[in-house]
């Protein structure tokens, strides 16, 4: 089914194109293209941040002070970070071993 018309499709149409797909076919089709090198790669510079650092997603996410599910909504861009962290993030891309320093000396101060 093509349609000219803009998402979202109506419930009716959304179940008649469902209805005409060919899942097995997609996929196969879309595993073929990814071997290919055809696969779009989206650059994230909220995950290129924390991967500089070397840190995991829960190790990032505490460092900036929020939820790993909000990490998560920034690294697919979902959501766009807010003041501080906007700021450490990018510490994060240019000198992430200034960040690390400074989760290191945080953790010190803790257990004193």
């Amino acid at each position: 089914m093509t349609t000219k018309r803009t998402l979202p499709l109506s419930d009716e149409e959304l179940e008649a194109f469902e209805a005409t797909r060919d899942l097995y076919s997609e996929l196969k089709q879309a595993a073929k293209d990814i071997q290919a090198g055809l696969g779009r790669v989206v650059y994230s510079p909220i995950i290129a941040a924390r991967r500089n650092t070397g840190l995991t997603q829960a190790e990032f996410a505490e460092l900036l002070g929020v939820s790993v599910r909000t990490l998560e909504d920034w690294e697919q861009g979902h959501q766009q970070p807010q003041g501080a962290a906007r700021t450490l993030l990018a510490i994060a891309l240019d000198n992430p071993d200034a960040l690390l320093v400074a989760k290191a000396r945080n953790e010190e101060a803790a257990l004193k």
